[in-house]
């Protein structure tokens, strides 16, 4: 895709930052968002370096009129949406019984899955005007449970089936919908997981997680799924036979799961 206007939510970092970045370079204008302008402000200078064009828009997606004013601030730059890309999004890491923070579960909902939602909403019509694309970054959790992430997952679950009946509502006017499932990426989100007590864990998981896929590998997949209009993009083969066992023999992915989780002390 060259010459087209994006919007990206999480923006500021990770793999919305990568995805600006990759079709910044293509000569293609960035509507950049998230809460963070100083990151943003950053993110658009190295993205006008390689031959973008940039709109930064601080935004709370969890805020329906932030979204609201987004789109019409994408729409005054640069006079249309072609690609949205829902990438905002929060973590955590606590079992659910060690929880002590319900609150939690309301964030977790209104970023990962209402921001979408409200994204979706206002930008949807210069889409089908457009002929645009739609993109949700989900995660493997949106298609099966992953103990320590009960509220993520259920978010992601849920922007999994938004993007889906909607994909069917609007197949009739040229939009397409392309849901994208990573597993654990080196994007820096697990460093802002929410934890027992709703905060964000910080610096207090160290390294990087085994099977962990680089945030190169995960632009380069996911630049080919956009580019290509593709419905829907598992990352890794081992995602897949993963979520193809799970048809067949669930407990036994369950207990791989817990076991994993176990070990790294969850």
């Amino acid at each position: 895709m060259k010459e087209k206007t994006f919007v990206i939510t999480g923006a500021s970092s990770g793999i919305g930052e990568a995805l600006a970045l990759a079709y910044a370079a293509r000569g293609n204008n960035l509507v950049l968002a998230a809460r963070s302008k100083t990151e943003l402000v950053r993110v658009a200078a190295e993205c006008e370096k390689v031959g973008g064009k940039t709109l930064v828009v601080p935004t709370d997606v969890g805020d329906p009129e932030a979204c609201k004013a987004l789109m019409n601030a994408a729409l005054e730059k640069f006079g249309s949406i072609d690609v949205l890309v829902n990438n905002a999004g929060v973590s955590m890491r606590a079992m659910f019984r060690d929880i002590t923070d319900l609150t939690l579960f309301e964030r977790l909902m209104k970023i990962n899955y209402l921001g979408s939602v409200y994204c979706t909403h206002y930008a949807l019509e210069h889409l089908i005007a457009s002929k645009g694309l739609l993109v949700a970054i989900s995660s493997l959790t949106g298609k099966t449970g992953v103990p320590s992430r009960t509220g993520y997952a259920a978010s992601k679950h849920a922007m999994q089936g938004f993007f889906d009946s909607l994909r069917i509502e609007i197949m009739e006017t040229g939009v397409d919908v392309l849901v994208a499932s990573p597993g654990f990426v080196d994007s820096g989100i697990r460093m802002r997981a929410l934890g027992t007590d709703g905060k964000a864990r910080g610096g207090d998981d160290n390294g990087v997680e085994p099977g962990t896929m680089s945030l190169e590998e995960c632009t380069s997949i996911l630049t080919h799924a956009i580019d290509h209009r593709e419905r829907e993009v598992v990352m890794t083969s081992k995602a897949k036979i993963g979520l193809w066992l799970r048809m067949i023999a669930p407990r036994i992915v369950d207990e791989i799961a817990l076991k994993a989780v176990r070990g790294k002390g969850a």
